[in-house]
């Protein structure tokens, strides 16, 4: 297949995802329609659930049978940006060397929606005995924010897969688990003074710094905390500062400050807790020192993400079935990024991860994907449709 007129399909329907420039920041409605109309000419209905602004859509599209149950295969039509990257060649152009198709999303992830539109066009639609799903869906780079209005409206429309294979790269292994990620922003407000009567203001950068130095606390100590047996690369909990600003001028006492904190956590963890630790310091030790010198002052945390991990248990029989399918080369390791995987599971679909590429060269310049891997991911499908949704 690898150089015969069906890869050949694939990997023109995988050129033309690659020139959309559906960068999180961009509107991605171009992709969609034109994802759209290659599904009519199939025969094949869809719906779109629209952001706010109407310049971003996820597209559902259901094939077969209009009953309870089936197979979603999902994946995000968002890329991450390329400013500040060295590409050998346009990466908004498909390329293909020595086996490879470079392009931003070639891996991560319009390789596996071209794999899933090329399976989907070769596939006996009325031979269907269970329905097969199809979401693609936007600003999953910048937290899972698509997916979210797209689960609230799959259940107002009564839509239920049992089963769901999230396409990001694993070197098509199929993994049951990954780590959960949540992102909080802290703001804190002092009082403005002249450097000279500095004793006059409250500094926030210096306020802000002792929250830093709490959550550095909490990080170092959540190193120490490893868990070799639940099969992670990195087998902890990871939490870190990763953004800050504040202060006008060298000679004014600054009275804002701002910074974000990031927690991956185990699927077994409780992020919750580590917040607490982290809000508690800051609202019950922090906090009073500022107002003891200005009652004005405040510290404030906020969430701006929050994107659940994807338990292995209880996908372990769905991913055992998968591993024994065609095409396959068995069960992967857990993994440490996050995908929309753990917000289908939390929607009561059994979920795992599977998808062509590898994650090492994704959101990097001269991003690719194998051949050799779209192949095996249509491989993949193809089986999988034929078996779970034809048998």
């Amino acid at each position: 297949m690898l150089l015969g007129r069906l890869m050949n399909r694939t990997i023109d329907i995988l050129t033309r995802l690659i020139s959309f420039p559906t960068i999180s920041s961009a509107t991605n409605l171009p992709l969609i329609y034109w994802l759209q109309e290659l599904l009519a000419k199939k025969g094949i209905e869809s719906w779109l659930n629209f952001d706010a602004t109407k310049t971003k859509a996820n597209l559902f599209a259901t094939i077969g049978p209009q009953i309870p149950g089936g197979l979603l295969i999902s994946g995000h039509t968002d890329v991450v940006p390329v400013e500040g990257q060295a590409w050998a060649s346009d990466p908004f152009n498909a390329a293909i060397r020595d086996g490879k198709l470079y392009g931003r999303g070639s891996c991560d992830m319009k390789g596996f929606i071209a794999a899933t539109i090329f399976c989907v066009e070769n596939l006996n639609v009325n031979a269907l005995k269970s329905p097969i799903h199809l979401a693609f869906t936007y600003d999953e780079e910048v937290g899972c924010k698509g997916v979210r209005p797209l689960l609230t409206e799959m259940q107002e429309r009564g839509l239920a897969p049992t089963m769901c294979v999230v396409g990001e790269p694993t070197s098509m292994r199929i993994v049951q688990s990954h780590k959960g990620s949540r992102n909080y922003r802290c703001s804190v407000k002092g009082k403005a003074a002249h450097a000279s009567m500095a004793n006059e203001g409250v500094n926030a950068i210096h306020y802000a710094a002792s929250v830093i130095g709490k959550i550095e606390e909490l990080a170092d100590s959540l190193q120490k905390e490893r868990y070799p047996e639940s099969g992670y690369e990195t087998p902890c909990d990871m939490l870190q500062t990763s953004l800050i600003a504040g202060g006008l001028a060298r000679n004014i006492v600054p009275s804002e400050c701002d910074f974000t904190f990031g927690y991956r956590y185990l699927p077994q963890s409780d992020p919750d807790k580590i917040f607490q630790h982290i809000e508690d310091f800051g609202l019950n030790s922090v906090l009073p020192r500022m107002r003891f010198k200005c009652a004005e002052t405040s510290l404030v945390f906020e969430k701006l993400s929050d994107n659940p991990a994807l338990h292995a248990e209880i996908n372990s029989e769905f991913a055992t079935q998968l591993s024994q399918r065609r095409g396959v080369q068995g069960i992967g390791p857990h993994v440490g990024f996050m995908t929309e995987g753990g917000l289908y599971q939390q929607a009561g679909i059994t979920t795992v991860i599977c998808g062509p590429g590898s994650i090492e060269h994704a959101h990097r310049p001269d991003e690719f994907v194998e051949l050799s891997q779209l192949s095996l991911c249509s491989d993949f499908l193809s089986d999988l449709f034929l078996h779970h949704a034809c048998s």
